[in-house]
């Protein structure tokens, strides 16, 4: 903890010092899961437009990915009973309110870090930088003064296995449902193609 400790106080030193980057990591912190939410329509899209049901099934688990993992950390959380930051220390300058609850592991970070970790598996090219902004929104947690180093670092962690696990368990049953309901009305939300003339479906 000590560590942890050190680490934090060079991240708010280096929040001092950087004034000017406060309304961006102010943004990051509260609202980052937006720009979350765009990579996944963006994974949803590239596997509709590529024809893939396999792709939008990963798409669809990153999303679902990050609701699992954020519901793992509530007990975690509890188990850990870690305060945040300016609960131990009030000499710490919160940017933005925040509850009093445990802090461990960051339910933000946690999110970010199932959603990069997804996204990889369908293109690494958007798992790339949704990775970096999930990076960003992290870091921006300790920015802001809610969360210890430790707290986004264990989050990232969980949110990529828990996300990784189910690309393997979890994407081939929904790649299946989904190659069934190419044959329904919910056809255009998984491919693009259409259906030929005869009225049989093109090989996906």
């Amino acid at each position: 903890m000590t560590g942890d400790r050190h680490d934090f106080n060079v991240v708010r030193d280096f929040a001092n010092s950087t004034s000017w980057l406060h309304g961006f990591m102010v943004f990051m912190a509260k609202d980052g899961v937006v720009l979350l939410a765009v990579a996944l329509l963006v994974g949803w899209w590239i596997g509709r437009r590529e024809n893939s049901p396999r792709k939008v099934a990963i798409a669809v688990w990153s999303a679902l990915a990050a609701l699992v993992a954020v519901a793992l950390v509530q007990p975690i959380a509890d188990a850990a009973a870690e305060q945040r930051p300016f609960v131990n220390h009030p000499e710490v300058h919160k940017l933005i309110a925040h509850a009093a609850d445990f802090g461990f592991p960051s339910d933000h970070a946690t999110a970010a870090g199932a959603i990069a970790a997804g996204l990889l598996f369908l293109s690494w090219q958007l798992g790339l930088v949704t990775a970096l902004l999930a990076l960003l929104i992290a870091f921006s947690r300790v920015y802001v003064g809610v969360h210890f180093p430790q707290d986004v670092l264990a989050g990232l962690a969980l949110g990529a296995v828990v996300a990784a696990i189910g690309v393997f368990v979890v994407v081939p049953l929904l790649t299946r449902l989904l190659e069934r309901l190419t044959r329904t009305p919910m056809r255009p939300l998984i491919t693009s193609a259409g259906v030929t003339s005869g009225g049989a479906e093109p090989a996906l």
